[in-house]
């Protein structure tokens, strides 16, 4: 998020941002950010992915621009929202995509093989998202730290001032969290 604050949110919350030249500095903007996040959220993702960054940033930006109450206090807030949106997106993608193999597109596997497929990389998504879910149940703040740091890219510093807690507490609550969907993700495929 490197662009300065005051010119995120002033932009983010000025009327008619798709017209004129504000509009096209504050898509520049945003979208360049949104850009950069998405791609280190897909970085983590399998190669041959056929969801790209570009689309995931589109998409994001369609939905909060779009969004019928935008009034972002700040450009934390903003990309909060942009985390919570990407994390949507993946989900979403994840679930049509095993919902094609329910049916749609499925192939037949000889049996000795059968023992050889894994899990697909669209479902380690969709465990995440149940993972984080059960989580959020226990405790909601370390679901959201989960959502903002894996999903919307953010740095310890910039979660902190998301959630309007310390670095420290953002960097131990992590830790935990990492540990707890590692344990919860692994026990779930043995």
């Amino acid at each position: 998020m490197g662009s300065s604050e005051g010119d995120i949110t002033r932009l983010l919350n000025r009327a008619g941002l798709s017209k004129g030249e504000a509009g096209e500095e504050a898509v520049e903007l945003l979208y360049s950010e949104l850009r950069r996040i998405a791609a280190g959220v897909m970085a983590s993702e399998r190669q041959n992915h056929t969801l790209q960054p570009t689309a995931i940033a589109t998409e994001a930006y369609l939905q909060l621009v779009d969004h019928p109450h935008r009034n972002w206090q700040n450009r934390a807030h903003f990309f909060a929202a942009a985390a919570q949106a990407m994390r949507h997106i993946l989900v979403d993608y994840g679930r049509k995509k095993r919902s094609q193999k329910r049916g749609g597109n499925y192939q037949s596997v000889d049996l000795d093989q059968a023992a050889q497929v894994g899990i697909a990389p669209d479902d380690d998504v969709l465990e995440l998202d149940e993972a984080l879910n059960r989580l959020e149940k226990i405790d909601p703040r370390q679901s959201r730290i989960v959502e903002l740091r894996y999903f919307g890219g953010l740095t310890e510093e910039e979660t902190a001032e998301v959630m309007s807690i310390s670095p420290r507490t953002v960097k131990r609550e992590w830790a935990v969290a990492r540990a707890w969907l590692y344990a919860e993700l692994t026990q779930k495929r043995t």
